[in-house]
């Protein structure tokens, strides 16, 4: 009876990344939703090895605290002193002594290698029984790169760096990978007969291929079918280009799967987004994060979603959105800032120029332009008035505001929290409201107006105020003097009050309520 396999995952992230010229650990520079070690790792995830062994060395904390996060079931092993591949391999061997079976070795810097791939070499390598097998491609410039030497018989007979090259080795298209999977018995010896007999003075894993050819054990070639995939990051040119080179494999999939993207160029998706069918992605766009967006939304031109949701046919036009929870039919924007913790119900609208943060609009409701709605609830089919500022602030706490059902909110209002207005409330243009406004009362707190007669000609004389009100004075008393002359004889009108004036002639009218 066959024993089971074993498969033990080593990811190797010792390295400085010297011409990255970051104070920032290179494993740990982000990629469209993950860092380049989270991408290596992501790879392995098929694989179902029983352990995962990442080599550390510089910056070592840092990626420890991100293994935390993103894989806690690894392993960090340090490299306290880096000599080469061989020896970061030994390290991580002599940290898992019980591992036997297979032995996955990845660079922690090739983000663009598919699962499918890793597992096609594994898969390769276990049904041949090799001793070692690398992952290979087939590329127009080598420039850099490992090269995969075969002998007359096709074989691979060992693998040779660049600096370390002849001519007509360097001639050679076939390269290195950086993607290997050992024998762990058979890798062991050979690591312990390595040499630093080299151009860099390092221990190189690939020459453990040479070693084990040398010795009559079968060794494999794996030929990747897309050579982007082997494309390692050592400056943040390379970094760049091979964020291009994911975007665009991350827009293909999703317009596979349905989703429309109008100008992929400008279209950045992370890897872990969700997007559902027939929603639509317009230029300028960025998902981010933990963000959905569900069938038939529509989002952008030029938005930004940050670990949001988007519910079903809602639309998101121009914003910036982080946090937040958009409901099915919810509509946003343009030029909308929505705060962590911003809750939009069905059909409600977050409109221009509008800051919302830790608030529930509720569905149907309207904040339409040029507000602030920070710590507070809006009720179901409310709507409030331009230039509307919740303030929650004291200076030392956060309070809360409470907007009723069907409420309507006049332009220009402050709501000084902790405040509640209630069902079917209205509240006057300009009006500061400090205290509670009960269900379906007028509330008007503001100061009478006051015109102060002639002020611009006393003050301001010589100014084109001044000569515009005096042209405005003469022009008002010419039309009067010409209206008595029209009027001889007739009886003066009486003064009336206006059939909507409050106590004391007061005028209440639209003006005092809010628009849309």
């Amino acid at each position: 009876m066959s024993q089971p396999r074993t498969r033990t995952v080593v990811v190797l992230a010792a390295g400085e990344g010297k011409r990255m010229k970051s104070a920032l650990p290179k494993m740990l520079h982000p990629l469209l939703g993950r860092t380049l070690l989270g991408h290596a790792l992501a790879a392995t995830d098929g694989l179902g090895a029983e352990r995962t062994v990442v080599v550390v060395g510089h910056g070592a904390e840092q990626v420890r605290a991100h293994l935390a996060e993103v894989a806690p079931a690894a392993t960090p092993v340090l490299q306290a002193e880096q000599h080469g591949t061989g020896h970061a391999v030994r390290v991580a061997l002599d940290a898992v002594p019980e591992a036997t079976g297979a032995v996955v070795v990845i660079s922690g810097d090739v983000p663009l290698l598919r699962p499918e791939t890793l597992d096609g070499l594994v898969t390769a390598h276990e049904a041949a029984g090799a001793a070692a097998t690398v992952l290979a491609a087939e590329v127009a410039d080598p420039t850099g790169l490992g090269r995969i030497v075969r002998g007359g018989d096709g074989q691979l007979e060992r693998i040779v760096e660049e600096r370390d090259a002849s001519p007509a080795e360097r001639a050679i298209r076939e390269i290195n990978g950086g993607s290997y999977v050992f024998d762990a018995t058979r890798l062991r010896a050979a690591l312990a007969k390595l040499s630093s007999d080299n151009d860099q003075g390092e221990e190189y894993l690939t020459d453990v291929f040479g070693l084990l050819v040398g010795a009559g054990e079968p060794v494999g070639v794996h030929v990747a079918t897309d050579a982007t995939e082997t494309l390692g990051c050592n400056d943040r040119a390379q970094l760049a280009g091979l964020r291009r080179l994911l975007r665009d494999r991350v827009n293909d999939g999703w317009m596979r799967a349905g989703v429309t993207i109008l100008d992929p160029a400008t279209t950045w998706i992370d890897v872990t987004v969700q997007l559902g069918r027939d929603a639509v992605l317009d230029q300028n766009t960025q998902l981010c994060g933990a963000t959905e967006v569900a069938e038939g939304a529509v989002v952008g031109p030029d938005v930004t979603l940050i670990d949001s949701v988007v519910g079903e046919g809602a639309t998101v036009l121009r914003s910036h959105v982080q946090g937040a929870e958009i409901g099915p039919q919810a509509s946003v924007g343009p030029y909308a800032y929505l705060r962590p913790e911003s809750r939009l119900g069905r059909n409600a609208k977050v409109g221009t120029f509008v800051e919302t943060k830790k608030a529930t609009i509720g569905a149907g409701s309207k904040v339409p332009h040029l507000s602030y709605v920070g710590d507070a609830t809006v009720g179901e089919h409310s709507n409030i008035g331009a230039a509307t500022v919740f303030v929650n602030y004291d200076g030392v706490r956060k309070h809360h505001t409470t907007i009723g059902n069907h409420a309507r909110t006049g332009a220009d209002n402050m709501f000084v929290a902790p405040v509640n207005v209630g069902d079917g409330a209205y509240t006057a243009a300009g009006s500061v409201i400090i205290s509670d406004v009960p269900p379906g009362a007028m509330a008007v707190a503001r100061g009478q107006q006051r015109n102060v007669e002639g002020w611009v000609l006393r003050k301001r004389a010589g100014t084109p105020a001044a000569e515009a009100a005096e042209r405005a004075g003469a022009e008002r008393a010419g039309a009067a003097g010409a209206e008595r002359t029209g009027a001889a004889g007739a009886a003066p009108a009486g003064e009336q009050a206006h059939p909507g004036a409050g106590e004391g002639g007061r005028r209440w009218d639209a003006r005092d309520t809010p628009t849309e």
